[in-house]
């Protein structure tokens, strides 16, 4: 149920940013909401209290981002709120940006390697990638953990390329234990 309330309200705010061309600017106001949030959790606390009453849950809003906030931005938290979704806000926000970013042709990658990958090594893997497909831009993001034991493993999107050791092994252990039991 999240994820739907998330892709329906989440569509709803980039469809407005296509039609307002505001992409850019909701965009940018939008990732500095998911900022405040984050570094305030007392708003979110206070947002989501079940005995603040939505009329008080709207003058906050209203006090806090209006003026502060693109009015679009603004009327879409107020519609939350109505609407007794604003407890997905999270959510609903990290489907907008995404949706942003695919709309711009930027694939978010996330590269996990057993140690700290060397410069070179990070722009190869960066080229090939967006040789590989149709992203124009490539926001990287590189994760060390020492489980995987060689090799990289990286995510885009749904796909995943895993040449670790780890699976490796775990391969090589299921193949085993089928011919033991043959």
């Amino acid at each position: 149920m999240a994820k739907l309330v998330a892709t329906t309200y989440g569509d709803a705010l980039f469809n407005l940013a296509l039609e307002e061309k505001k992409t850019d600017v909701l965009y940018s106001e939008v990732e500095s909401l998911r900022d405040i949030l984050k570094e305030n959790p007392e708003l979110k606390a206070l947002m989501n209290h079940p005995k603040v009453t939505r009329d008080e849950k709207l003058k906050v809003v209203e006090d806090v981002f209006k003026g502060r906030l693109d009015d679009e931005l603004t009327g879409f938290l107020v519609l939350l709120l109505k609407k007794d979704r604003y407890s997905e806000l999270d959510a609903v926000l990290d489907y907008f940006i995404a949706k942003v970013k695919e709309y711009k042709g930027i694939g978010v990658a996330y590269v996990t390697s057993a140690v700290e990958l060397k410069d070179e090594q990070k722009a190869e893997i960066k080229e090939k990638l967006l040789s590989t497909t149709d992203y124009r831009q490539m926001e990287m993001h590189y994760i060390v953990d020492k489980a995987i034991i060689g090799g990289v493993i990286i995510r885009l999107g749904d796909h995943v390329v895993d040449s670790s050791i780890r699976t490796r092994l775990e391969d090589i252990k299921r193949e085993l234990v089928q011919v033991q039991i043959a």
